[in-house]
């Protein structure tokens, strides 16, 4: 029987899809898992300034479950508000972290100038964090393997397994003194998608933490080739800019792998392509190194000494004024910028200057949370305000529903046939309410498992 000292509190992700931050309390000790930044919505990023729901510095052990910012991007902060202990997070979340966190830190810092400059406030604006505070931060990583056990405080121990999400990405196997067993699946990844492996099967856990982005929904079966490979003939057609807002991490590098297989097969016209994001530049380089996240095919034509992620025409651009000399660029050409919902980074500038012209497709290729740029855009809007300037929306709008890197409630289901006992409790977290209870009456009805919705700061025995 699970000793009642054991506990997870939910401090992000609940009834909302970011600021993944869950705190398992352990007799006296505290491990975090997650530390993320909300994203969305005015109302949600304020929850970012908000003070902690626990004191930074009597935290023990914080565990990650992958690089992507509304999972580690507020770890910064945590340290420099007083934790001194270990980060656990696979070898290669931790390169990409090594990118990510930075390059948040110099957009906090610079957000925060650009509001003290063209914005009155009664007090300047801080920065959440600097860059200086995100190298802070990325000392007290610790890399853990897949497969590996490794001890936590109060008697526990954990085991990563690859989640299928993105490279680097775990499902984090806790396994308390009492061998009560955790299963925080982070962010559950699809089946059959390059690159990257699988996600791991499991078949038992007491307790599951699972996500619900897509809960409430199925993906298109769309050949993501084909429709990228239409878009690319109008654009060559009209001679305008196809621009792809695209998260650095997964998405960008997922796009250069199908442009690259179009070229192959000869149904690709010679295009210029850039990569405008200094982020994803660094993170295409980790993808060839990180040979335990690939799955066969691409880890065998690494190990050939192929190229699938550097199609023909490709320039990838870090510096900062040749990023603004591509908004006078004339088409046909392609530019792969971050960010993946359009609510800041280098896109914001190319989306400004080519969305008036009706030659330019913008093509979104993954999820766009409530409150961005990318979701107002996808739902239809024909003016919005970019850097406080009214931009007219004549240009197309597409959207690649093939390639999103969370499962859909299909592959959740299947994921879930796997467990071959029902866990005491299943904690649907990280997504919209709709997409959450329709999940939750999915697993109810199909599973016939007991489920809960936490809300924020909720706690829950284990």
């Amino acid at each position: 029987m699970a000793s009642m000292s054991q506990s997870i509190g939910f401090y992000g992700a609940a009834e909302t899809v970011t600021g993944s931050r869950h705190l398992l309390t352990i007799g006296n000790q505290k491990v975090l898992v997650d530390c993320g930044l909300f994203q969305g919505s005015h109302e949600l990023k304020l929850r970012n300034t908000a003070p902690f729901s626990f004191v930074p510095r009597e935290l023990d052990a914080v565990v990650i479950t992958h690089a992507h910012i509304d999972h580690i991007g507020l770890l910064p902060r945590l340290v420099a508000e007083g934790y001194q202990g270990p980060i656990y997070a696979t070898p290669a979340t931790i390169e990409l972290s090594r990118i990510s966190l930075p390059d948040s830190g110099r957009l906090q810092e610079e957000d925060a100038h650009y509001a003290n400059r063209h914005r009155h406030f009664p007090q300047p604006v801080v920065p959440l964090y600097t860059e200086r505070d995100a190298y802070e931060a990325l000392k007290h990583f610790k890399a853990v393997h897949y497969g590996q056990p490794h001890e936590l405080p109060g008697g526990a121990s954990f085991t990563f397994s690859p989640a299928g999400h993105i490279l680097g990405s775990a499902f984090a196997y806790i396994t308390f003194h009492d061998g009560t067993r955790l299963l925080m699946s982070g962010d559950l990844g699809r089946y059959d998608t390059p690159l990257i492996k699988d996600p791991t099967v499991v078949e038992s856990a007491d307790y599951l933490v699972i996500e619900s982005t897509y809960g409430d929904r199925f993906h298109s079966h769309e050949d993501p080739l084909g429709k990228i490979e239409s878009v690319l003939h109008d654009v060559m057609k009209s001679g305008g800019a196809l621009v792809i807002p695209s998260f650095a991490i997964g998405r960008t590098q997922e796009l250069l792998y199908y442009f690259r297989q179009l070229q192959n097969q000869g149904r690709m016209q010679r295009i210029p392509i850039y990569i405008d994001s200094p982020m994803a530049v660094s993170v295409t380089h980790v993808y060839a190194q990180a040979h335990e996240d690939l799955d066969e095919e691409m880890l065998a034509s690494v190990k050939a000494g192929n190229s699938e992620l550097e199609p023909s025409g490709i320039t990838f651009v870090r510096d900062k004024e040749l990023s603004k000399a591509l908004n006078s660029q004339h088409g046909p050409l392609v530019i792969i910028s971050g960010s993946g919902m359009a609510n800041g980074g280098r896109v914001v500038h190319h989306l400004m200057h080519r969305m008036p012209d009706p030659s330019t497709i913008v093509l979104f290729t993954g999820y766009q949370a409530e409150g961005t740029l990318g979701r107002r855009l996808l739902e239809g809007a024909t003016m919005v305000h970019i850097m406080g300037q009214e931009v007219e929306v004549r240009c197309r709008i597409e959207k690649v529903n093939a390639l999103s890197a969370h499962a859909d409630q299909g592959e959740m289901m299947k994921w879930l046939s796997n467990f071959k006992a029902e866990p005491k409790m299943t904690f649907i977290v990280h997504g919209e309410p709709p997409a959450q209870e329709a999940l939750q009456a999915r697993i109810e009805k199909d599973l016939g498992w007991k489920t809960i919705i936490p809300k924020q700061a909720e706690t829950h025995a284990l």
